[in-house]
């Protein structure tokens, strides 16, 4: 979010504390981008606020209630209620010391995860499909306005990958349930009760493989009864979507550019591998 927007969702989600009861006079900002988290001080909740136009604060709550109540290891919330204020949607989440700086380790990542999809294999709720989110990339490096620096050889690229990559996916015929979305090491926070998840409001229905592409490899490698072959298309359908959401003139995703470019090589690099 832009400077002036931070201000307007910080008095948003302090003003959606306070009718909780809770005291808020301070916030400090842990991430933004799309969506802004926050430290609440001295009530110490941590609150995430988006845009109004976001529709999937009510679907990350139910999920993740859903989920608390099963004994998955996520993230607890403040309160179930999605508060409106103005143009923002405020959620409010018990906020975690980190314990540690270290990465997680893999096994007990795999663990996480694990139990994670367990407990998401309980839950029926009206999800996407991950094709949604393929189809939404695919959309954006279609529409030039949009993408105004993708260069046409770049954009023939993404766009080949992106249809290839979704119908190998789509046709591999593995069971599908409903998953995290985006379960990559910046959603896994380590407290002093284990390793928990946060951020489900990418949750999708598709192959455990299109998340485990989302983890670090070790972690996807070594994840059990994982098809490998699935596992490396969806690791090049994932690296074909982020890389056209950085390329979004209104993409936020801090040096978002270089890290598209960077991507762009990785990409040809990894279909090259592929094809040959």
């Amino acid at each position: 979010m832009q400077a002036y927007e931070t201000e307007r969702a910080t008095r948003a989600a302090i003003s959606s504390a306070t009718s909780l009861g809770l005291t808020a006079h301070d916030a400090a900002v842990l991430h933004n981008s799309n969506t802004l988290t926050l430290r609440l001080q001295p009530c110490d909740v941590l609150a995430r606020v988006a845009p109004a136009a976001h529709q999937c604060a009510r679907l990350e709550v139910d999920v993740a209630q859903r989920l608390a109540e099963a004994g998955s290891p996520v993230a607890a919330l403040e309160s179930p209620r999605v508060f409106v204020r103005g143009d923002y949607v405020v959620t409010l989440w018990t906020y975690y010391e980190p314990v540690t700086t270290q990465p997680i380790p893999h096994a007990e990542y795999v663990t996480a995860l694990e139990r994670l999809h367990a407990g998401m294999r309980e839950i029926d709720l009206p999800i996407p499909h991950f094709t949604d989110r393929v189809s939404a990339a695919q959309t954006l490096v279609t529409d030039h306005a949009r993408t105004p620096g993708l260069a046409d050889s770049d954009r023939l690229l993404l766009a080949s990958v992106l249809d290839r990559m979704r119908r190998a996916v789509t046709e591999s015929g593995r069971p599908e349930q409903l998953l995290h979305g985006e379960p990559h090491p910046g959603n896994l926070i380590s407290t002093r009760t284990g390793p928990l998840f946060i951020d489900f409001e990418t949750c999708c229905r598709g192959p455990i493989e299109f998340d485990l592409a989302h983890a670090p490899d070790d972690v996807g490698d070594r994840y059990p009864g994982a098809d490998h072959q699935l596992l490396r298309d969806c690791r090049t359908l994932m690296l074909a979507m982020i890389t056209a959401w950085r390329w979004d003139r209104d993409d936020r995703f801090p040096d978002g550019r270089r890290l598209g470019i960077q991507w762009l090589s990785h990409l040809r690099t990894a279909t090259a591998h592929r094809d040959g």
